[in-house]
């Protein structure tokens, strides 16, 4: 017997059919002879319904109102999933993020979980009970709901995982798995049968949506094996894990990220500590920078241009004129017209002439390249957004066919 837990998103759950469809699938697997944990997202747009309600009554709601509002779309799915569960016969029981445990940090809107407090669900398993888990949500220390933000229903599983010491997190979605490129840019794109955990974190960091960084992070941190796949197809899916086959490609997949903005601050003195100033600066006041490129410096000064997320520019750009005479560059300007494109793979590190392809493929492309990052599993360029499906699709053809 495994314990397996199971998340399912917002178009698994987004309608009477679908979720009979869900409560199929999690009672075969108990069925099976499994304890079954499972975590639900909001149905569908209700997310979005709920923050179109809150700006009807008001253009500044209070961070800790909305979290209570938004935790509402799960706590319907829950309960609606768990209904329909023992419509077919078998013991379900559902619980909000509190009842299941989850304990945050203060923030509302994006808080961290700190622990899973996992013995509600361990009696509940132990009554032969399907437990159905409210996913995005916990409890803060002064006993408020709290939402984990982007990605936070599949947090909530692994973190349920870890707890539990669960046997296998499976992550359903509206895709049968990874693959390597986004299928609606690259139609030859592949499914990968599995992945390493530091090339779906990377893949997930470079603009992938099947799996959110945070909750890879977390499944890498406490080795919890994973799996993507649709709850639409029940085709196998993808296997997330620490050591993945000796024969497996050398690059994993070709990511594209369109939320990015560069800032390049022009004449910055070419002495010790200016650069920490402009980048502790921005660190201070959220802005998280990605790419950096530092010129060769000249007449005692150097130019350095970085990558943000492309919501941060006007923000980034505001600190920047704010702080010119106390940083003493010369000028600064922004972009947010480009794209990131990302190859990731385990195997890219012992195996020359990588980089030599990538650049190969975006001459070929005609795709002019404006930054370069490189780490021991990827390779990033910084192109115009215009350039990047032609892009992607030049580089994975150039890697996969």
């Amino acid at each position: 017997m495994a314990l397996i837990v199971q998340k399912f998103g917002g178009t698994s759950v987004a309608n009477t059919e679908r979720i009979f469809n869900v409560a199929d699938i999690v009672t075969r697997t108990a069925a099976a002879g499994n304890q079954v944990v499972v975590v639900v997202s909001a149905q569908g747009d209700t997310t979005d319904d709920f923050i179109e309600k809150a700006a009807e009554i008001t253009d500044k709601p209070p961070a800790r109102e909305m979290d209570v509002l938004l935790s509402a779309g799960e706590q319907i799915s829950m309960a609606l999933l768990a209904m329909a569960i023992e419509k077919l016969g078998y013991h379900a029981t559902s619980l909000t993020g509190w009842q299941a445990g989850i304990e945050t940090s203060l923030e509302y809107g994006a808080a961290r979980i700190h622990r899973v407090k996992p013995e509600r669900i361990r009696s509940l398993l132990d009554r032969h009970r399907i437990v159905v888990v409210a996913g995005f949500q916990g409890v803060n220390s002064h006993q408020s709901i709290t939402t984990l933000g982007r990605g936070g229903s599949d947090t909530t599983a692994v973190a349920i995982a870890a707890a539990l010491g669960a046997d296998l997190c499976q992550i359903y979605t509206d895709v049968d798995g990874v693959y390597t490129a986004d299928p609606r840019v690259v139609p030859n794109a592949r499914k990968l049968e599995e992945i390493t955990f530091d090339e779906m974190l990377e893949l997930a960091s470079l603009g992938a949506q099947v799996l959110h960084n945070r909750s890879v992070e977390m499944a890498k941190k406490y080795n919890i094996d994973l799996e993507v796949l649709s709850s639409l197809t029940r085709n196998p899916g993808t296997k997330v894990k620490e050591v993945v086959s000796v024969e497996k490609m050398i690059i994993s997949g070709v990511a594209c990220d369109k939320d990015t903005a560069r800032i390049a601050v022009m004449g910055i003195p070419d002495k010790p500590g200016h650069a920490f100033r402009l980048f502790s600066l921005l660190a201070n006041n959220g802005i998280n920078v990605d790419i950096i490129l530092q010129s060769i410096g000249h007449d005692d000064v150097r130019d350095i241009s970085f990558t943000i997320k492309r919501g941060q520019l006007d923000a980034a750009m505001q600190i920047l004129e704010e702080n010119k005479d106390r940083l003493h560059f010369t000028s600064f300007s922004g972009k947010s017209d480009l794209a990131k494109v990302s190859v990731v793979g385990a195997g890219m590190t012992s195996t020359p002439g990588v980089a030599a392809k990538l650049f190969d493929a975006l001459a070929s492309a005609q795709v002019n390249i404006r930054m370069i990052s490189t780490s021991e599993i990827k390779i990033s360029v910084l192109i115009d957004e215009s350039d990047a499906t032609r892009a992607v699709r030049a580089v994975h053809d150039k890697f996969f066919n």
